[in-house]
């Protein structure tokens, strides 16, 4: 071997390292260049992602009887703007009002020197103690306005941050539904393609990785979400039977806390509220029957749970927990829904990684 080769061998390998290195820092340079265009429609396209995985099926049969994708995907549109954004669109005027109300409230009450809630002394131990620098503070003070004075520019941005976030998530919520029928549309030739760049990356256990992952939302989507609007639309059904005001807006909140899980013991304040206010007006039929519809929501997850959660795959509460409020942090009020999805997804696919074989559990 002449002793120039071993050099131009060398070379060629030293210029194929540094080529593929170029390559390497171009897809990732594309790679962010693409994550940065997609970054505002991250939460609208998890959360579209999650709709369409869960109304799939219904649009698998739907085609599978002849009906055409756009037309399917039209009428799932349709239907879930009347389940999703119309009940949000519906609660929005009652929550600004009742908001605004609260306001008003709250600036009489801090015009005034009002004197220590009764209940204070009662407090055992420290009660009079309380009491005392109650009146201490409004003495020095004068009002409760001039108290809270310094703490009234902090207090005013909280409101509207959250009413700023309120308004961006109706417009993710707007982007997901938009998102969601595209899938509904195309999502035959999306799910091919990702089918095909998972074989060439995985093989077929990565492939069927798609299969669980649906199930993994699935299951989320019907028995986290599902279950808490159950309860929300019986919620609000049974206050607006009984005559209490705001039965929308108190179904919403009971929705809320039916899918953070921890929140869903707190609903005893919501109809237990309702039973006193009506009780407080005489009505003691309508506040009996609210306390035992309030039971009855309150327990009915034990049963309609379990059968949602079998479409899908099951999560483990503490996981729910973690991606209810994770979520919300991260992504907002559609964090809710998002943040169980991302780690029942997660979870599925670890199950599969330690099951034998590789190979992923069935869906």
């Amino acid at each position: 071997m002449a002793p120039e080769e071993p050099e131009r061998s060398e070379a060629m390998a030293t210029r194929l390292v540094i080529e593929r290195a170029a390559i390497l820092l171009l897809l990732a340079a594309l790679a962010a260049g693409v994550a940065q265009v997609l970054a505002p429609f991250v939460t609208a396209i998890l959360f579209g992602g999650t709709l369409a995985l869960a109304a799939w099926p219904l649009r698998e049969a739907l085609v599978a009887r002849g009906w055409r994708r756009g037309l399917v995907a039209a009428l799932l549109l349709i239907v879930s703007l009347l389940l999703v954004l119309l009940p949000v669109l519906a609660v929005l005027p009652s929550l600004m009002e009742q908001v605004s109300h609260a306001m008003k409230l709250a600036q009489d009450y801090a015009a005034t020197s009002p004197p220590p809630p009764p209940f204070l002394e009662k407090i055992p131990l420290v009660g009079k103690d309380l009491v005392r620098g109650w009146n201490k503070v409004l003495d020095a003070h004068g009002d409760v306005r001039t108290l809270v004075a310094p703490y009234a520019g902090p207090l005013r941005g909280f409101v509207m941050t959250a009413a700023q976030a309120l308004a961006d998530s109706v417009t993710q919520l707007l982007l997901s539904l938009i998102v969601a029928t595209m899938f509904w549309t195309s999502g035959d030739t999306l799910a091919a393609g990702l089918r095909d760049v998972l074989a060439r990356l995985g093989g077929e256990p990565a492939t069927r990785a798609l299969d669980v992952v649906g199930g993994a939302v699935r299951g989320v989507a019907y028995g986290v979400v599902g279950t808490a609007v159950i309860q929300g639309v019986l919620m609000a059904l049974g206050l607006a039977v009984s005559g209490v005001p705001a039965a929308a807006l108190l179904g919403f909140v009971t929705m809320l806390l039916a899918i953070s899980q921890i929140g869903a013991v707190l609903l005893i304040a919501v109809w237990g509220g309702a039973a006193w206010w009506l009780y407080g007006l005489d009505a003691t039929g309508w506040a009996i029957f609210m306390v035992a519809w309030g039971i009855f929501v309150g327990t009915v997850d034990n049963f309609i749970r379990p059968w949602l959660i079998s479409f899908g795959v099951e999560l483990p509460l503490a996981l729910v927990i973690l991606g209810v409020f994770g979520g919300f942090l991260g992504f907002g009020f559609l964090g809710l829904f998002i943040g169980p999805a991302l780690l029942a997804v997660a979870y599925t696919l670890l199950e599969a990684w330690r099951s034998a074989g590789g190979a992923p559990p069935p869906a």
